[in-house]
C-alpha cells in the first residue's frame, strides 16, 4: 500500500485569492521588519562578544549539573556543549563552554574564569581549562556584517541562477520568495526574543536553499506545461502545475518536518534554536513556494513563445532537473 499524503490528482485552485495570500503575506513582512526595529533581537555570544573556554576532565561531562555549578555565579548567557572527537582518549572529556561580555568589559575577567574552574571543581575534580579565547565587540560587529553578507549574497547568487535558467519574471518571483523567508525568519526571532547566533545564520542559508528547490521545481513544470498549453490562461497554467507538484511537495515537507520535530525534542539545547529555525523555515518556505512565487510570477506575466520543445517533453519528469 502506498502512502500518499495528497491525492495523486488535485485541482486546488490557489489563486482564487491570491491578493489575499500576497496581502498577509506583506502584513507579516511589515510586522517581522517592526519587530525587529523596535525590539532588535536577542543576541548571542558569537555577535554580542565573550569569552570561549574550553574544559577538559576525565569525569564524564554532565551539562545539567555544569549549568547548575555555573549558575550561582550569575554570569549571564551561558552556553555549554559537550565536544566530540574520535581523536579523544576514552578518559577525555571535553566541554565548550561560552560565557557572554560582561558589562563594561570586552572579555570575562580572569578571577571569573578562576571562579568557574573553582565550581566545576566539585563535580570533576581534576577539571582544567587548557583554552580560554575571547571576542570583543569589534570581532562580533564583523560578524554581524559578515552574516548579512553571505546571506545577500546567496539570494543574489539565486537571483542570476533563476534569471539565467527561465526569465527574469520567475527570477523575482523565487528571489520574492526567498527574501520573504528570510524576513519571516528574523522576524519571528525577534518577536519571540530567541537567541540568535552564527547557527541561525546556517539556518537562514539552510532555508534560502530549501525554499529555493521547492521554488524551481514548480517553476520548472510551469515551463513545461507553458509549453505544452498555450492558449490556457497563466493562472490556470500556474494552478496545473502547483496541483501536478503538490503531493511531492507536502510530501517532502512532512517528512522534513518529522525528522526535525524529533530534533528539536530530542536533541537538547545546543541545537534548539537551529532546528526551530529550520520548523519555521520550512513551513514558510513550503507556503511561499505556492502563494509568494507562483502569486508574483502571476502578476508580473511571462512569456509564452519558449523554445521548441525538446524529446523528453511528455514525460511526467520531463525538465525537471533541479
Amino acid at each position: 500500500m502506498r502512502l500518499r499524503l495528497v491525492k495523486q490528482q488535485t485541482a486546488f485552485d490557489f489563486f482564487e485569492k491570491w491578493k489575499l495570500w500576497l496581502g498577509v503575506s506583506a502584513l507579516l513582512v511589515v510586522l517581522s521588519i517592526a519587530s525587529t526595529v523596535t525590539q532588535g533581537l536577542n543576541f548571542g555570544i558569537d555577535f554580542k562578544g565573550g569569552t570561549t573556554i574550553r574544559a577538559e576532565s576525565s569525569t564524564p561531562i554532565d551539562v545539567a549539573a555544569y549549568r547548575q555549578a555555573i549558575e550561582p555565579l550569575a554570569l549571564g548567557d551561558v552556553s555549554i556543549a559537550e565536544v566530540f572527537d574520535p581523536s579523544f582518549r576514552d578518559d577525555q572529556h571535553v566541554a565548550q563552554i561560552r560565557i557572554q561580555a560582561q558589562d563594561g568589559q570586552e572579555a570575562v575577567a580572569s578571577d571569573v574564569v578562576a571562579q568557574l574552574e573553582s565550581s566545576l571543581r566539585n563535580i570533576a575534580p581534576d577539571i582544567r581549562f587548557p583554552s580560554v579565547e575571547s571576542v570583543g565587540p569589534k570581532v562580533s560587529g564583523e560578524l554581524i556584517k559578515s552574516a548579512v553578507l553571505a546571506v545577500v549574497i546567496a539570494i543574489a547568487v539565486v537571483l542570476i541562477y533563476i534569471w539565467l535558467r527561465f526569465e527574469w519574471q520567475f527570477a523575482l518571483g523565487a528571489v520574492g520568495a526567498l527574501v520573504h523567508d528570510v524576513i519571516l525568519t528574523i522576524g519571528i526571532f525577534s518577536a519571540l526574543q530567541i537567541k540568535f547566533d552564527l547557527a541561525i545564520i546556517a539556518a537562514l542559508l539552510t532555508i534560502v536553499g530549501y525554499s529555493l528547490n521547492d521554488t524551481v521545481v514548480v517553476f520548472d513544470r510551469v515551463r513545461e506545461n507553458l509549453r505544452r498549453y498555450k492558449k490556457k490562461d497563466l493562472s490556470d497554467v500556474l494552478n496545473l502545475s502547483i496541483n501536478e507538484t503538490l503531493s511531492r511537495t507536502v510530501m517532502t515537507s512532512v517528512t522534513t518536518l518529522l525528522a526535525l520535530i524529533s530534533l528539536f525534542v530530542l536533541g537538547g539545547d545546543v541545537i534548539r534554536g537551529f532546528v526551530f529555525a529550520m520548523i519555521w523555515g520550512v513551513m514558510v518556505g513550503t507556503y511561499s513556494s505556492v502563494f509568494v512565487a507562483s502569486s508574483t510570477l502571476l502578476r508580473l506575466g511571462v512569456k509564452r513563445d519558449w523554445s521548441k520543445p525538446s524529446n523528453t517533453d511528455g514525460n511526467q519528469f520531463a525538465n525537471i532537473d533541479a
